[in-house]
């Protein structure tokens, strides 16, 4: 019963993650990204959001597919799983740097 109610909460934050991501990449709502968080009132007005709100989509799309990986493993308790979400979680931590240095030498 325990796993199947992790699931669920999993599956609820999976969710909402994909939600996020689907407004990031329509660059709707607000931006969840450090460059525009950080930015100052004046900068937020002249910077070009469009790469922040893509990058901010992709990141949320893996977030989301973790989640929806360790709620599949918390029901099936395959513990190899484990090192699939380890996977993508290294390459959600990879992309965001590799985009951050990318979306910098753009400027």
């Amino acid at each position: 019963m325990a796993a199947i109610v992790g699931a669920v909460v999993l599956g609820i934050i999976a969710a909402a993650c994909f939600v996020t991501s689907g407004l990031q990449f329509g660059q709707k709502g607000f931006l969840f990204n450090n460059a525009y968080i950080y930015a100052s009132e004046k900068e937020r007005e002249s910077m070009n959001k469009k790469p922040y709100y893509r990058q901010s989509g992709v990141v949320f799309l893996l977030l989301g597919t973790v989640f929806s990986v360790n709620a599949i493993q918390a029901i099936t308790k395959d513990s190899r799983l484990f090192f699939v979400t380890l996977a993508i979680l290294l390459i959600t931590a990879a992309y965001a740097v590799w985009s951050s240095v990318a979306i910098a030498k753009k400027k």
